[in-house]
């Protein structure tokens, strides 16, 4: 897969991110006849969030399909299909349900090409809703994005508006690696900035809810710079972007905030770059605290950036217990709690 864009072509429109999602698997169901989309209630229903609605109809139920409720068998059958020249693209219907399925991932997937010297490949998209801010409660708000971060052979996305989650799941399904592709579901219908009480904002209204209708890529391994700044470096991928983006607003700060898209492989060039040129790092994400992502991000820009800091590294995350359903926007990291780092980082 080339880590270069493909520029989008033809006619854009206003998608939310699961029209977006649903535009990227149209695309290549259309595109490669070898292109296989299954999971649970993902063929006739439409997905539990609807992001597979009317795939079946428009392409077939051998292209489209529902699969039992086996997570271990959805990713299994993947593999072997994927080692015959088949692209599936399967979905765990949340990430916290794909424990059963991580066996088949890392003991299988991830390391079919190296134990096969090349002579096989997986090319699986493993698509899976993540992270909280819908009132799901442990079972249906959790972040085990580093869980695959860990795992040589696997590549990790999280897109974070609909231009990218198009253009990223795309280049995806196009890898001949695995992709464990996690998609932030409080963004499916519009940004997400952590203040709970206030309406939604659509992606109608957001820049990057214009998506082209056909086919297009997000590079691999990119990262995006979404707001430039000068006082100190946020990096953050998913609805952090969003949370970072009002903290910033709100305290006044010129913060430079990185958007990591892809988490592993990464895309360290960018971030190095930011952080040597503000002196000040901030790292921010939902999931929680020890062993996060964040803790490798910490020390990447500690071993690359160390004579270039101004202050030490902040780290802003959820808490280390289960996902509360009572207590749900103590545990998300709001902008009070990312601006409260971003205040230390400057008056240290």
């Amino acid at each position: 897969m080339s880590a270069v864009a493909v520029p989008a072509a033809g006619p854009a429109a206003r998608m939310t991110m699961i029209q977006a999602l649903r535009s990227a698997m149209d695309v290549m169901l259309e595109r490669d006849p070898n292109v296989v989309i299954y999971g649970e209630d993902v063929g006739y229903f439409g997905g539990v969030f609807r992001c597979t609605e009317g795939l079946q109809a428009r392409h077939g139920r051998t292209r489209v399909f529902d699969a039992p409720i086996s997570e271990g068998g959805i990713v299994g059958s993947a593999i072997g299909m994927a080692a015959y020249g088949l692209r599936p693209v399967v979905e765990i219907q949340f990430a916290d349900y794909v424990y059963p399925a991580y066996d088949q991932i890392v003991s299988e997937a991830a390391r079919l090409r190296y134990r096969s010297v090349g002579d096989f490949t997986a090319p699986i998209t493993i698509r899976m809703p993540c992270g909280g801010g819908i009132y799901g409660g442990q079972t249906h708000s959790q972040s085990p994005e580093v869980l695959f971060t860990h795992v040589c052979g696997l590549r990790t996305v999280m897109p974070s508006n609909p231009y990218d989650a198009k253009g990223l799941l795309i280049a995806s399904i196009e890898c001949d690696d695995p992709v464990i592709f996690l998609e932030p579901k409080r963004l499916y219908n519009g940004p997400f900035d952590g203040h709970h009480e206030r309406p939604l904002v659509p992606w109608s209204k957001h820049p990057l809810g214009e998506v082209p209708e056909g086919y297009y890529t997000v590079p691999l391994e990119s990262a995006a710079v979404r707001r430039g700044g000068a006082d100190l470096t946020v990096l953050a991928y998913g609805t952090m972007v969003y949370v970072a983006e009002a903290a910033a607003a709100e305290t006044g700060i010129d913060a430079e905030i990185v958007d990591l898209r892809s988490l592993w492989p990464l895309d360290l060039d960018t971030i190095v770059a930011s952080v040597k040129k503000t002196g000040r790092c901030v790292v921010v994400h939902e999931a929680t605290r020890s062993s996060g992502f964040g803790a490798e991000l910490v020390s990447l820009v500690q071993e690359h950036c160390f004579f270039h800091l101004e202050a030490p590294i902040e780290r802003v995350t959820g808490w280390d217990t289960p996902y509360p359903h009572a207590q749900e926007w103590a545990y998300f990291p709001g902008p009070q709690r990312v601006g409260a780092a971003m205040r230390r980082t400057m008056e240290a």
